[in-house]
């Protein structure tokens, strides 16, 4: 093997590197993801707790009540009884309390409490033990609830509350990410078999980037002493990690199989697809890298959480891509075309209708343009009307048991399924002075309206230092109400004391309010390093600009496709959703962030094909129409992976998930074709050599190549100067 390479970039000299040793680099690659998998079992994931979430004042009144010694209190629970068919509820709540009492792990089984209209009553009870664990004991009293229902038809019997939300939406939910997890890894496989026809050329990217997602989980071990990791960070890691191993591999693993088909030997057809394509793996992963990095500027444990876990997984997939990836190309050779399938199995990968399409977009680039820009414009129109909402208890699917008792509770008793809590921190609570405010506060709620509403319930930890005043809030503008002018009105008189309003409504609004303050510094990063990094790239202001907005059109019809989905209420029985009034709160920056990290794989990958093609003397029309026409496949193989993944989030049970799902998968399709196959092409053929221009004052900007290397090896020299017989 050639010892010397006349190789330029990081990439390259890496992919030339583990090449040369490869069975160190191979055994290496292994050891290091053995080896951070041993070392987080050993050390253990810091997970985040309640006390690292939260913002604004209700994050300040969590802090000051898990500082106050509260006692724990038992997980609690709530059976309502309503009046259907018949009207007569004291036998039914007769029956219900006697059988809870006698249930086991029920405690605290309270008198029922009747609605103000008269027709609900509620009972309420504790489940004993750790509230952590009361999900495993609370299927005894679901039972019961269960029986006394039959016992009752006439009347409507439902429990719910935290132990029975998280038993029955919680175990729904793993179960439905644990499919997700089993399922993903088998349809990727059978994607990649499609595409390359080969057995190993399919089994590396999927070996790739599962082994990346394992490394990257230990790594997040050691990641969490600075940033505690959120229970969910887990899987969209494999969501992230799948995506862009998969992608890396083939990129690389495309363009050494169409060198070698081109008459490259393995050695030469691995130093140009290094050269290449591993450059191009480089400067992508840096610019998805940067796009999560944005999430940092939210200051939101869950989204630092991400961060982190994307951050890790992009980097341990480029460091797999370009080590352990060229040292198993270099050790297989012409084997990574092994166990071929019949009828699947092609020698060139370039795509078989795009390039007669391509004909016709460049033959008429600015139709295309009109027509291309025309129909992102109707796709993306509903994000006119684009509203956020906080997560709840509807957001599950709506024939669930759970979320009908919840909707029923909360529409008899709203201060029993999301009241707000007034915490009071002074010197004293169990003073006169404290007394008389709560009284005044409780008389503020009489006369609210109903926009206020009981019963209002206190609770004091036991140094009397802080109490919790917990209260119903019905409509949009009742916490708004009670924190301007309630409040100040009542406990602010309190001496010396702290008076903060918190609870899910509190929480919600305190969550937008910081996304709202951090969206304007999130845009503008992602946005600029990436314009930044687009023009470092390929030396010029122009693709850097066009790369910047067409990344912005396929975020922008994601959005749209979202509204006209899950806020016009298209697709509901399919989907199994109900219709809202807004998309999840975190939901468009999420998707901004990881859309426009991952659209950049491909705009990266196929820009640096036109470029190689415009530096070997190609006009840009000619190296658009070269570019994007040898990477249709390895672009339409990538593009389906990821819409095949994302699509299996929609059939999670929560809309948080679905919107997730339906909006990448969205986006992912959009960007591939409308966008990649017309949009680019048909842009850049319109500003012909314009799209290559730097300003001068730019030119100490780095020479970067990106056409293969061109100096012959001897092996090919001697094949090409040998005489034909």
């Amino acid at each position: 093997m050639q010892t010397r390479e006349n190789v330029k970039g990081i990439a390259a000299r890496a992919a030339m590197w583990s090449a040369r040793h490869r069975t160190l680099a191979i055994l290496g690659w292994i050891a290091f993801v053995v080896g951070v998998t041993i070392l987080s079992g050993q050390i253990g994931t810091r997970n985040a707790v309640e006390a690292d979430y939260g913002h604004g004042d209700s994050g300040k009144a969590d802090h000051i009540v898990a500082a106050a010694g509260f006692p724990v209190e038992p997980a609690g629970e709530m059976v309502i009884v309503q009046n259907r068919a018949g009207t007569d509820r004291a036998a039914a709540l007769a029956d219900l309390t006697k059988q809870l009492k006698g249930t086991p792990d029920v405690t605290g089984v309270q008198p029922p409490i009747e609605s103000p209209d008269k027709r609900s009553s509620l009972i309420t009870f504790g489940i004993t033990g750790d509230p952590e664990t009361a999900k495993e004991r609370v299927g005894p009293a679901l039972d019961t609830v269960a029986q006394v229902q039959a016992a009752h038809t006439d009347l409507y019997i439902a429990e719910g509350g935290g132990a029975s939300g998280d038993k029955l939406i919680g175990d729904a939910l793993d179960h439905g990410l644990n499919r997700l997890g089993m399922l993903s890894i088998p349809v990727t496989l059978g994607i990649l078999l499609v595409a390359f026809g080969a057995v190993v050329s399919a089994l590396l990217p999927v070996a790739l980037a599962v082994t990346a997602v394992v490394a990257a989980i230990g790594l997040l071990a050691a990641a969490s002493r600075l940033a505690p990791a959120d229970d969910t960070t887990m899987h969209v890691m494999l969501l992230v990690g799948l995506a862009v191993g998969v992608d890396y591999c083939l990129f690389y693993i495309k363009r050494e199989r169409d060198e070698r088909r081109a008459g490259a030997d393995p050695h030469r057809a691995l130093v140009i697809a290094a050269q290449t394509s591993g450059r191009s793996i480089w400067v992508s992963g840096l610019t998805v890298i940067v796009a999560m990095a944005g999430m940092f500027l939210t200051f939101d444990t869950t989204f630092v959480s991400f961060a982190v876990g994307t951050i890790l997984v992009v980097a341990t997939a480029i460091l797999g891509s370009l080590t352990v990836l060229p040292a198993m190309l270099s050790a297989l050779g012409d084997r990574v075309d092994a166990v071929k399938i019949p009828g699947l199995y092609r020698k060139r990968g370039d795509g078989r209708l795009l390039p007669g399409f391509l004909r016709l977009v460049l033959a008429k680039p600015l139709i295309s343009a009109v027509v291309a820009v025309g129909a992102l414009a109707v796709i993306a129109s509903p994000v006119l009307d684009l509203r956020t909402k906080g997560q709840g208890i509807e957001d599950f699917s709506p024939k669930a048991p759970i979320v009908q008792a919840y909707k029923t509770v909360d529409a008899a008793f709203p201060s029993k399924t999301s009241p707000a809590q007034v915490v009071v921190k002074a010197a004293t609570v169990k003073d006169a002075a404290f007394d008389q405010r709560l009284a005044a506060f409780k008389s503020t709620v009489a006369s609210s309206g109903g926009e206020l509403t009981g019963p209002v319930e206190v609770q004091i930890n036991p140094a009397g230092t802080v109490a919790i005043v917990s209260v119903g809030l019905v409509g949009d503008k009742a916490l708004g109400h009670l924190r301007a002018d309630v409040v100040p009105a009542t406990f602010g008189h309190v001496p010396g004391a702290t008076a903060l309003v918190s609870g899910s409504k509190a929480v919600n609004a305190d969550f937008n309010a910081r996304l709202d303050a951090s969206l304007p510094w999130v845009f503008g990063f992602v946005l600029g390093l990436a314009f930044l990094l687009l023009m470092v790239s390929f030396r010029s202001v122009v693709v850097a600009i066009t790369g910047v907005v067409l990344n912005l059109f396929s975020v922008a019809a994601a959005y749209g496709m979202l509204v006209w989905v899950f806020q016009y209420g298209h697709f509901e029985k399919q989907l199994q959703f109900e219709a809202a009034d807004g998309l999840i709160n975190w939901m468009p920056l999420f998707l901004f962030i990881i859309l426009f990290g991952l659209s950049m794989d491909y705009h990266v990958f196929v820009l640096s094909r036109i470029r190689e093609g415009y530096d070997r003397g190609l006009s840009t029309r000619q190296a658009v129409q070269a570019g994007i026409g040898r990477t249709a496949g390895v672009i339409t193989s990538a593009a389906v992976v990821m819409v095949a993944v994302f699509a299996l989030f929609a059939t999670l049970p929560l809309a948080s998930t679905k919107q997730l799902g339906v909006g990448l998968a969205a986006a992912v399709l959009l960007d591939a074709t409308i966008i990649r196959a017309v949009l680019l092409p048909a842009v850049m053929a319109l500003l012909g050599d314009r799209n290559w221009y730097l300003p001068r004052w730019l030119n100490w900007l780095p020479q970067i190549a990106h056409e293969p290397v061109t100096t012959p090896e001897p092996a090919r020299e001697e094949r090409a100067l040998s005489p034909v017989a």
